[in-house]
């Protein structure tokens, strides 16, 4: 299942500071956008090269800060964070460090 399905439930029960969600190109579509707006959020997804207006809106700061986030997911899935069998959040927090700095 494609986690852009899930956003609308995920957002539902998080509360973070700041209402802006940066998204990749799989989160465009209206009905997902018009839900979120609902809820109070901002979501910012960057056009495609063919959509009209992709250059004024494709912010390069926000698609950096994007990149950024993506470059870390790539690491924690390197690091084999899905697969780590620690039975509490500090046995998590504590392999994951171990696998990062070994």
């Amino acid at each position: 299942m494609h986690d852009a399905k899930e956003t609308v439930e995920l957002m539902s029960n998080a509360h973070p500071a700041n209402r802006y969600l940066l998204a990749d190109e799989g989160y465009l579509g209206k009905r997902l956008h018009n839900q979120l707006k609902e809820m109070g959020y901002i979501l910012w997804t960057p056009y495609r090269k063919n959509m009209a207006e992709a250059k004024k809106h494709n912010n390069h700061l926000l698609m950096a800060i994007r990149k950024t986030i993506e470059s870390d997911f790539s690491l924690l899935t390197y690091y084999n964070a899905e697969n780590n069998r620690a039975r509490s959040l500090t046995g998590f927090q504590v392999r994951l460090e171990i696998a990062i700095l070994a």
